[in-house]
């Protein structure tokens, strides 16, 4: 973006930190991430210190004045999934374009898995423990 009176230039880090955190604003979204990204994050998350992956499960290209979004999720068992997706939509291209005046011209998103809780408890219940 430019004006008379300088050059803004916005990362594409700052774009999928931002559509990643508007992404998980949204009731129905449980996680953000196919299973690998979601494995690492989780590893990540147990080293002391280390911060929250905002932008993982996004993908961004950025032009000068527009952004394309590609966002991964697990959604919550229940929730209308195509529901989902337009609440999703209209909350990324809303912060994006609020934070950043870029146009977002497109917001892809691929559902990957259904979170069920209990499904979850019994995976854990059922593993050995890995430390003691």
């Amino acid at each position: 973006m430019s004006t008379d009176q300088g050059k803004t230039t916005i990362a594409d880090a700052v774009v999928s930190k931002i559509a990643g955190l508007a992404a998980r604003e949204v009731t129905g979204v449980h996680a953000l991430g196919g299973s690998a990204s979601r494995a690492v994050g989780a590893l990540r998350e147990r080293i002391p210190g280390a911060t929250v992956n905002h932008a993982q499960g996004v993908s961004v290209e950025v032009g000068e004045k527009q952004a394309a979004v590609d966002i991964d999720i697990v959604a919550d068992y229940g929730v209308a999934i195509a529901d989902l997706a337009s609440g999703i939509r209209r909350n990324v291209i809303a912060a994006i374009e609020r934070m950043t005046g870029l146009e977002v011209v497109e917001v892809n998103i691929a559902v990957h898995d259904v979170f069920v809780a209990d499904e979850d408890d019994a995976e854990r219940d059922d593993r050995p423990a890995r430390v003691e």
